[in-house]
């Protein structure tokens, strides 16, 4: 299968599973938490469904061979009123709508044939050029993966991010600059030999400012990271707190977990 061909099953495996969860939700389900901590069930399945109204007519537009809103401008003040009305929406029209929109976008994924999944190019304005739907994709499938352990999460605090979905999103991670906290080091500064497992994998990740990742191993780090993949992802996006972190993470050397969680503040 080609990059867009596995993005693309990763996020029907991962919308299916959510949705058929939300379906059994009643309305007291919806108001309870999430462990996004600013938001309800409901404003997580918002924060979804409104993402997934907004893709589904940036990538109709490009199948279209239509421009985009005319600018970034043009584009937030679009995009803005879309969230106004799912925000003004009932918990229960936010899950409805969750379920009528990423039907339509996952579908729409699934409609594009070989060549398109290749070579169609989307426009979004906040980009410097038009990215292939691989890419675009995995900005979807981060989001979804992401917000569904938000909500499964707040039901199981053993829950982890859906296992087809964590190849994919191991090719996101690299650029750390935008969502670090460098501060939370209090000046201190240590080299981590960081080892992921399902799948595996073996980086260097330098604490200093700004806070980066070295595909090849340190000659003398001083000391060690070893987590299973999920965990490094959710770690990376601000969602391994102490009461949702397996037993098998292990870290050595002057830095703990407690001040890494500091640095991966999420988002």
């Amino acid at each position: 299968m080609s990059n867009a061909d596995t993005v693309i099953a990763a996020i029907r495996t991962g919308y299916d599973r959510l949705a058929d969860l939300v379906k059994k939700f009643d309305d007291d389900a919806l108001a309870g938490p999430s462990a996004a901590t600013e938001w309800d069930i409901a404003q997580v399945l918002s924060h979804l469904g409104s993402g997934a109204e907004i893709m589904t007519n940036t990538l109709q537009l490009a199948l279209d061979g239509k421009p985009p809103a005319d600018g970034a401008e043009k584009e937030q003040q679009s995009n803005q009123t879309v969230w106004a009305r799912w925000n003004a929406a009932s918990r229960r029209e936010q899950a409805d709508g969750f379920i009528e929109w990423n039907d339509k976008l996952v579908a729409l994924y699934e409609s594009l044939n070989a060549e398109q999944r290749v070579d169609l190019r989307v426009e979004l304005g906040w980009l410097p050029e038009p990215v292939d739907v691989a890419t675009i994709g995995r900005m979807r499938l981060n989001e979804v993966t992401f917000h569904s352990w938000d909500v499964r999460s707040a039901l199981d605090p053993k829950a982890t991010l859906d296992a087809a979905a964590i190849p994919e999103m191991l090719q996101n991670t690299g650029n750390l600059s935008w969502i670090t906290k460098p501060a939370e080091l209090n000046g201190q500064t240590a080299v981590l030999a960081v080892a992921t497992t399902d799948p595996a994998t073996a980086f260097t990740l330098r604490l200093a400012d700004p806070v980066t990742i070295d595909e090849d191993p340190a000659d003398q780090p001083d000391g060690s990271l070893t987590l299973p993949t999920e965990a490094w992802l959710r770690l990376y996006a601000g969602r391994l707190a102490a009461d949702r972190t397996p037993d098998s993470v292990k870290i050595t050397g002057s830095i703990d977990l407690d001040t890494l969680r500091k640095v991966f503040a999420g988002y």
